[in-house]
């Protein structure tokens, strides 16, 4: 498979500029995400216009699960998939979709999973899934963690976002060693500090020095770690 569609390659030169005008987006730590190799890309999810920033700030095609709802328009489903969607049925253990994914990082290509598994309504954290993990650990990928911090909580026009992207975290720094519930839920939490820690730098940033009261919310629950919640931590677009 082409690491890069020529549709994606077309798109994204195309909504550079016109994201850079309506989003006003910055990136920080771009080159921490490697120019060949397998890595699963784990950010948090705040609205549909997640993966096409996360697209426009680096030049490596990401492809992420998508729920089946969208692909029953013939059209439409040509055209995610050619950007990089394949569908899952969610809330059942979808082991097609489960496939398609290890595939996808067996293959050498980038696999984007918002571990919250849905779209945050408030702009606040939710609890992580530990789908990414599990992925991991079966085919031993590398995590990069990566956050999206609007001002305000929301992505919005006209309003600035900053996008940055963390260091890659191997599967010995992720504690995934023998495969254990256990140990997807601590890597779960891991790769979700990162993405927190980025979070209140960025804050710090776009609020000039003083982080917001949100900002100092306290934890969201862990969830019970199943192979469902594997297929559930794609990308959502309710």
């Amino acid at each position: 498979m082409k690491r890069r569609s020529a549709m994606f390659v077309v798109g994204r030169v195309l909504a550079i500029p016109l994201f850079k005008f309506m989003y006003h987006y910055k990136v920080k730590g771009k080159k921490n995400l490697p120019k060949k190799g397998a890595y699963i890309v784990c950010c948090n999810h705040l609205s549909n216009m997640d993966p096409p920033l996360l697209s426009v700030t680096q030049k490596r095609q990401l492809y992420y699960m998508a729920k089946a709802e969208l692909f029953e328009k013939k059209f439409f489903a040509w055209v995610i998939r050619t950007l990089g969607a394949f569908p899952v049925h969610r809330g059942a253990g979808d082991n097609k979709a489960i496939e398609q994914a290890e595939e996808v990082v067996k293959d050498g290509r980038l696999l984007g999973i918002f571990i919250e598994g849905t779209r945050s309504k408030t702009g606040e954290f939710l609890r992580p899934k530990s789908g990414a993990s599990i992925i991991a650990y079966q085919t031993q990928t590398p995590v990069i963690p990566v956050c999206i911090t609007p001002k305000n909580k929301k992505v919005r026009k006209f309003q600035k976002v900053i996008i940055s992207w963390g260091k890659p975290m191997s599967i010995e720094e992720l504690g995934l060693l023998n495969g254990t519930p256990e140990e997807y839920r601590s890597a779960s939490r891991k790769i979700m500090a990162e993405i927190k820690k980025m979070r209140q730098r960025d804050l710090l940033e776009l609020y000039k020095g003083k982080l917001p009261p949100e900002a100092s919310a306290p934890e969201a629950e862990e969830t019970e770690t199943t192979v469902t919640e594997t297929a559930a931590s794609g990308q959502d677009n309710n």
